[in-house]
């Protein structure tokens, strides 16, 4: 008995302490997050060396390959903190309209308006002009965090006709939207007012959703 509970509180003391290191780990990769988004938007540049991300985030290299096997990982990692965000975003534009119309017009604005904030496009544009890299390099991760956009849009067209075809009619419009979007972060160009809503109309008109309420105002 003396022996059992011996290896129980002993197990108890190892989970405390790698809880604890989690916890450390954890706080720092997202320092070092932060670090390589702030390093990014102050140059511009969107694939900055391993020497300058050492520089920024104050790591050795040997601490670096502790929390990452590559400098592609971490942008993997940027890559996925940044679709969160994103989707984060879409969510809140897309709970404050009524109709299936107005979310899928909410999801479209909602990404092409990464290219009208600087803040925003600083942040979105490592994931955005590095996907086809990062889609060879880690595959199953990209799609993942590819497919927690796109659900959400279907989610909104499913509810607009009932088709079986939704998530189909949500990869299109996700792949219009983010090309657009690419192109835009790619030449440092907003798209205009115009532009968002002839990308609107003419997504709807594919999903068979372009009605008059489609327009339909945000709830205050």
């Amino acid at each position: 008995m003396a022996e059992d509970l011996r290896g129980t509180l002993a197990q108890r003391a190892v989970d405390r302490s790698l809880g604890d290191r989690r916890t450390q780990y954890a706080d720092e990769i997202q320092r070092v997050l932060e670090a390589t988004y702030d390093l990014i938007e102050r140059t511009g540049d969107v694939d900055p060396s391993l020497r300058e991300i050492l520089a920024e985030t104050g790591l050795s290299t040997q601490a670096f390959y502790r929390y990452f096997q590559s400098k592609d990982e971490l942008f993997l990692l940027l890559l996925d903190d940044g679709r969160r965000r994103i989707l984060a975003t879409l969510e809140r534009r897309m709970q404050r309209v009524d109709t299936p119309e107005a979310r899928v017009r909410a999801w479209i604005e909602g990404v092409l308006a990464q290219a009208t904030d600087s803040r925003a496009a600083g942040r979105t544009r490592p994931f955005v002009t590095d996907r086809d890299r990062l889609a060879e390099a880690f595959p199953r991760e990209q799609q993942a965090s590819v497919d927690l956009l796109v659900d959400l849009l279907a989610s909104a067209i499913v509810s607009l006709h009932g088709r079986a075809s939704a998530r189909d009619d949500a990869v299109v419009v996700y792949r219009a939207a983010f090309t657009t979007l690419h192109d835009h972060l790619l030449h440092g160009t907003r798209p205009s007012a115009a532009e968002t809503d002839h990308l609107v109309h003419f997504c709807l008109q594919g999903i068979g959703g372009d009605r008059p309420d489609a327009n339909m105002e945000e709830k205050p």
